[in-house]
């Protein structure tokens, strides 16, 4: 009898520390960001103004650079071929960080041409996500380990990472040779194939840069890199003597947890607040919080036109949606526009203001982009730019379904009740 209540006494101790040690681990995830704005920033300049360049240069980390040109390529079928050439171009170093990264046709195509350059002497480095790129086929990893590429995976699930496993890359970052760079919204998956032309082809975004900016863009990726290996990649081969490449003045912005996860949050607050005449927001995921929210709505309340395009139907997340529409109401009251995109799933992440300012990269609209994962955004002031960008919004526009204050306010109790519950986990969607 005393054997069995020390056997007893033993189990009830074991899952007494399992069930503390789970929960020790929930908090510390559940609580990865360090700062986060908790007041609507004020109205104190307009982005044309001298003072908003004048804080952009100092607030949100690198200043911005002149002599840069980005391009927007729109859709797999323009941004996965030149992604690809620039691979089949390099000379001397390719470094790549992803947070999807996935096996199919376009997987081995990246995976081929990475291979390629690497048995030709180029210097070969692949980051990707060990959560968002869980469908990797193992065989891409073998071969491009075999083939000299230096492969790594951010925060693999280890008992060493479990305190921070919530925290994942979700950076989209290659940069060929430190001279030409690619970001934007994409993965490397065959869902971002084609044309937008139906549920399994999404529409997205991804932007060439060429410039000075690059430099900023190769610190980036180098960032995560030191984090993930502890080697520093460095020198000509990596940071080379960038010359003018356009007239765009642009910043390369990253955050992370516990390394200035506000910052991202504080770029859009800041520009919002700035908006003087439109806001215009791509959004693959909006889930705003009340701060957000409310300087949305209070741009909108002063005559800016703000106007989001977010996912419809075709979604890969329907959690999501509805977390988000449970937070639409004071918005739509405010009188900002939603447009649901209807021919597949929306994948975009810009935002411009003014038709001057424009944000891209990988950062969603929400709490996980805000203050849990790693994100980095390509910044360009410049008019040119930012009117390519509108036109790129308002043929998204033509695609999209606008929904009413009256449609919201008006859907069906049970889909309330779904969208406030769900609303409530919205932090960790």
């Amino acid at each position: 009898m005393r054997r069995a209540g020390i056997s007893n006494n033993w189990l009830i101790a074991g899952f007494t520390f399992v069930v503390t040690a789970f929960a020790v681990l929930l908090i510390a995830n559940l609580s990865l960001g360090d700062k986060h704005i908790e007041q609507r920033v004020e109205t104190l300049y307009s982005t044309a103004e001298a003072q908003f360049r004048r804080n952009v240069n100092v607030v949100f980390g690198p200043a911005l650079l002149p002599g840069n040109r980005a391009q927007a390529l729109v859709n797999g079928d323009a941004f996965f071929p030149d992604m690809l050439k620039a691979i089949g171009a390099a000379q001397k170093t390719i470094t790549f960080e992803s947070y999807i990264y996935w096996s199919g046709e376009t997987g081995a195509a990246f995976t081929q041409a990475l291979i390629e350059r690497a048995r030709n002497g180029v210097k070969v480095h692949v980051l990707f996500d060990a959560l968002g790129s869980g469908k990797i086929d193992k065989r891409f990893v073998a071969e491009m380990k075999a083939a000299g590429i230096e492969v790594e995976k951010y925060n693999p699930w280890r008992w060493d990472t479990l305190a921070r496993m919530n925290n994942r890359t979700h950076r989209k970052i290659m940069v060929i040779d430190g001279r030409v760079g690619y970001t934007g919204g994409a993965g490397i998956g065959d869902e971002w194939r084609g044309n937008a032309q139906d549920p399994q082809h999404w529409r997205d975004t991804q932007y060439r840069v060429e410039g000075p900016v690059v430099g900023q863009m190769q610190a980036a990726f180098i960032e995560n890199w030191i984090e993930v290996t502890g080697r520093v990649l460095h020198g000509e081969e990596y940071f080379p003597e960038l010359a003018r490449a356009g007239s765009q003045a642009a910043q390369f912005i990253v955050t992370s947890p516990g390394g200035g996860s506000e910052s991202m949050q504080l770029m859009y607050l800041m520009s919002i607040a700035a908006a003087a005449e439109s806001i215009q927001i791509s959004a693959a995921y909006f889930v705003p919080d009340e701060v957000e929210a409310r300087a949305l709505a209070a741009a909108a309340k002063r005559g800016v036109r703000v106007q989001l395009i977010v996912p419809g139907p075709q979604t890969d997340s329907p959690l999501v949606r509805r977390a988000s529409r449970s937070t639409w109401g004071q918005l739509l009251r405010a009188g900002v526009e939603f447009y649901e995109f209807q021919p597949t799933f929306f994948h975009c992440k810009v935002m411009v203001v003014d038709e001057l300012w424009v944000s891209v990269g990988s950062t969603n609209f929400d709490a996980r982009s805000f203050s849990v994962n790693d994100e980095a955004n390509l910044n360009v002031y410049d008019r040119e730019f930012a009117a390519a960008q509108v036109r790129i919004f308002d043929a998204d526009l033509k695609r999209s379904r606008r929904v009413s204050q009256e449609e919201w306010e008006n859907r069906p109790w049970t889909e309330k009740l779904w969208e406030h519950t769900v609303g409530l986990f919205s932090s960790q969607l």
